[in-house]
């Protein structure tokens, strides 16, 4: 079974930096695609970025290209969500998923395993 752990959120000003961590325990998240997902309130889960297992592959929403970067360190069990330029429609909570094995399955939240979330709130 797979935790996932995420951590970097917070309440920042627009135009400010935030890096999400989202930390995997009970196995090695080497073998799965990764991918970050937000929830605003009242709306829809939506897809932000996924990272194949190896980081050869990249997909990051359309709307957020230029501004945020997914990444993955594999020896740390680890999986970034680098947000710049932040602006208050960049409130959400903010989740990560594993359990695909590629990042259109990620994107179609085929991965099995979500962390619990963490709050990013971006104010004028």
């Amino acid at each position: 079974q797979v935790q996932l752990t995420e951590s970097g959120g917070g309440l920042v000003h627009a135009g400010s930096s935030l890096r999400l961590s989202c930390a995997g325990s009970g196995r090695t998240l080497s073998t799965y695609a990764l991918g970050w997902f937000r929830q605003a309130p009242g709306k829809e889960r939506e897809f932000v970025a996924a990272i194949s297992q190896r980081s050869i592959y990249l997909n990051v929403v359309d709307s957020l290209k230029g501004r945020f970067t997914i990444s993955r360190d594999n020896a740390k069990n680890t999986v970034y969500l680098q947000m710049n330029s932040l602006k208050p429609e960049d409130t959400a909570v903010y989740y990560c998923n594993a359990g695909a094995t590629n990042i259109a399955d990620v994107e179609r939240m085929r991965g099995a395993y979500w962390g619990q979330g963490t709050q990013v709130t971006v104010s004028e």
